[in-house]
């Protein structure tokens, strides 16, 4: 594959010599830091500079982070932040605090990051807030059915100081993590390959009765039920075989994640139901961060706020550019060399699908769950607040163009 896979040239086995030489996390953030394709003589150059730079001084925290499957390849394809954060994290402290990258599954998975942090096996962590809602419940908050209605809506969210008392702090009071950054896409249906030969889905009436892998997110699951997408929980290190072995019909995600995860040769169809959140969200031990000085705190959020930034331009380029989430598709997108075809459907399909699941519609089916959020968050209306807040913006807001603040000042 042509884009974005600028290690292609450099063998796994290489790879991990470099990082036996100069430490995976330094090899890592070098290889982060190339705008094209490099030679493994330019890689060992640059890991040797940001080891020399890393470890000019001793550093006086050093933390783990936990980054699931994520590694510098795959963070060109679904753009998550992680390793900018880790870089500006460290620069910003002039090397009082050292982040320790630990990618590929090594450390923690999807679903297993959220409790290796909360267990203090790793102090900070990347991996979907739905996978890691079984260890984190309150992360549901985010997942009622087209409570977003995109992903101008979602960022808008993420900058708000509304997110701190309907996110971040029940999150950080009921399970000791502070929510950092995340990035920003609406999941919906990837159709595998038994699909191929079938005309593009235009209507959710045509997924009735499918059987689609769902995350940890219970929120989700009421979605799927109401849809008749009959979830069935697949982990996601096992979603590629299930899709392969024809298992399952389809799974629910989001496109970047079909990308990075090698998952296009077995998908289809992308079926942009865009029903409820797909958020790769970075978050920290909150006892960790409390134990940083003062100036170290303000430098964790600014890294926080500048992954944010990032993320927000360099997903929504990505999308287009590497991942192939247009109409007309790009040639040499990942989609496009694979031969996924995008079925995004219409404004009047999107309202039948709300209309059949979403809170507004079939409040009973949320009950429940809203209710429990709501007390977990201290008595707020989890749903309505969010809902109204993404609504101070106009719909066709491009995501874009979305204002950037700093959601922890009023």
């Amino acid at each position: 594959m042509k884009l974005m896979n600028k290690l292609n040239g450099i063998s796994r086995r290489d790879l991990f010599k470099l990082a036996g030489q100069y430490g995976m996390s330094s090899t890592l953030l070098a290889a982060g830091s190339f705008g094209g394709a490099m030679s493994l003589a330019n890689l060992a150059s640059a890991a040797e500079s940001t080891y020399e730079k890393r470890f000019a001084k001793e550093a006086k925290y050093t933390l783990k982070f936990g980054a699931a499957g994520f590694n510098a390849r795959n963070l060109l394809i679904e753009r998550a932040g992680c390793l900018e954060f880790a870089r500006d994290l460290e620069s910003r402290t002039d090397g009082e605090i050292r982040v320790e990258f630990i990618g590929d599954n090594q450390i923690c998975g999807q679903t297993s990051c959220v409790e290796k942090t909360q267990q203090g096996i790793v102090d900070i962590y990347a991996a979907s807030t739905q996978n890691s809602a079984g260890g984190a419940p309150y992360l549901n908050v985010l997942d009622y059915a087209y409570m977003f209605r995109n992903r101008a809506d979602q960022y808008h969210f993420l900058y708000s100081p509304a997110s701190q008392a309907l996110l971040r702090e029940p999150y950080e009071k009921r399970h000791g993590l502070k929510f950092l950054f995340s990035h920003a896409e609406l999941r919906g249906i990837q159709l595998g390959l038994a699909w191929e030969d079938k005309e593009t889905v235009t209507s959710i009436d045509q997924l009735a009765g499918t059987k689609n892998r769902v995350t940890g997110t219970q929120l989700g699951r009421i979605a799927m039920n109401a849809l008749n997408l009959n979830p069935v929980p697949v982990a996601w290190e096992e979603t590629l075989d299930g899709l392969k072995q024809g298992l399952i019909d389809g799974a629910e995600t989001w496109a970047s994640a079909v990308a990075y995860a090698n998952m296009s040769p077995v998908v289809s169809q992308s079926v942009h139901l865009n029903f409820f959140c797909g958020t790769e969200h970075t978050a920290m031990s909150a006892s960790v961060f409390d134990s940083l000085e003062g100036e170290l705190q303000d430098a964790v959020m600014e890294s926080s706020y500048l992954a944010q930034v990032h993320v927000q331009a360099a997903n929504e380029a990505a999308l287009v550019k590497t991942v192939g989430q247009s109409d007309p598709q790009l040639p040499d997108t990942i989609f496009a060399q694979n031969n996924v075809r995008n079925a995004f459907l219409s404004a009047e399909e999107i309202k039948k699908a709300e209309e059949m699941c979403s809170p507004e519609y079939q409040p009973q089916l949320w009950e429940e769950w809203r209710e429990r959020l709501n007390g977990w968050s201290g008595g707020l209306d989890t749903y309505q607040e969010i809902y109204d807040e993404v609504r101070k913006i106009d719909a066709d807001t491009l995501p874009e163009n979305v204002e950037p603040r700093r959601w922890w000042k009023a």
